[in-house]
């Protein structure tokens, strides 16, 4: 049987390439973003088995109608990846910015993850994928709002996994913590090392999705920094 898997946010680096492994695995893919020109030419490039709808997670009302919408017209959901993120690394921001980033990232992803879980709850079986990052380990002054968000959604997802382990329904849920990928919003950043490649990148997250991992660095070698970071006093991290 086919599985039909929604990507929020997929018009862009690690959203949209992964659109495409996972369409090029078999998948029936449901892909969302703000940018419907976006939108507009993934649908072109897959052809089939791609239905799409605009979506701006800051609104989680006018949120819950679309992707009812969306599920509807791919006849189920078997799996949704939580991919839609925003970042700000230029040291101080103002609040607009900081707030801008809690909206997506915090309070869409929540509204989302908490739809999809009692979705998964009802049809009594599901999958739910987080993409959180190796910045939610640790605090940085140059990103502290986004560090804290990344944290958030992992902490979020261990509990969701709680949650799943005491439901009567087979829910997986798992997190993707990715290090420097290729995407636009690495794009100009200094200051970064082990850059992977978009395309290797969602090759290891499909491969962790279809495993049913609980959690996966993207790429491997990231577990590496990943110990290492759990590891370090935080008198050195304050000094960062």
């Amino acid at each position: 049987m086919t599985k039909k898997v929604i990507i929020i946010g997929a018009t862009s680096g690690i959203g949209r390439k992964l659109a495409v492994q996972l369409h090029k695995r078999g998948y029936v893919i449901g892909a969302t973003g703000r940018r419907t020109e976006r939108l507009a030419a993934l649908e072109e490039q897959l052809d089939d088995r791609i239905y799409t709808t605009p979506m701006d997670v800051t609104k989680p009302q006018q949120t819950f109608e679309q992707l009812e919408s969306l599920i509807k017209e791919m006849g189920g959901m078997d799996i949704i990846v939580l991919n839609a993120g925003v970042s700000n690394f230029q040291g101080d921001v103002d609040w607009q910015t900081e707030r801008r980033m809690v909206d997506v990232n915090v309070r869409g992803f929540t509204a989302l993850a908490n739809f999809a879980f009692t979705y998964f709850e009802e049809q009594k079986s599901g999958h739910i994928v987080g993409v959180s990052s190796i910045a939610g380990l640790f605090g940085y002054g140059l990103s502290a709002t986004y560090n804290a968000s990344k944290a958030y959604v992992s902490n979020y997802l261990q509990g969701y996994r709680q949650r799943a382990n005491h439901s009567k329904a087979d829910i997986t849920v798992t997190d993707l913590q990715p290090g420097f990928v290729e995407s636009e919003m690495t794009d100009g950043k200094k200051g970064m090392f082990w850059v992977a490649s978009t395309e290797k990148a969602v090759r290891q997250m499909a491969d962790a999705i279809e495993k049913k991992r609980n959690h996966a660095y993207i790429t491997k070698r990231w577990r590496l920094v990943g110990w290492g970071i759990k590891l370090v006093p935080n008198w050195i991290l304050n000094r960062l």
